[in-house]
């Protein structure tokens, strides 16, 4: 499913025209992404957005075999809730 797809099954579901369910959902992901920005995590029912931080290493280059210096870091990890695990796992 991609936004499009999740913003039109909003709208439907809960009633919405297409523009209040996109903005809700932008909404959302800003929110999520300003709390990031801010270093904080977000807890949802779906699970756990926090920041991962990489530390400076060196990797190769893989055409000549050259050292590379690479940059310290931080990215988004996402940790999927008990429920929707158990869910995805119930057999």
């Amino acid at each position: 499913m991609n936004q499009a797809e999740l913003i039109a099954q909003i709208a439907k579901k809960n009633k919405l025209s297409a523009r209040q369910a996109k903005d809700a959902v932008q909404a959302v992901l800003a929110a999520v992404e300003a709390a990031l920005v801010k270093g904080q995590s977000v807890r949802t029912t779906l699970g756990t957005f926090s920041i991962s931080r990489r530390g400076a290493r060196t990797g190769r280059n893989p055409q000549t075999g050259a050292p590379v210096a690479i940059k310290a870091s931080k990215g988004v990890r996402f940790k999927v809730s008990r429920t929707i695990k158990g869910a995805l796992n119930k057999r």
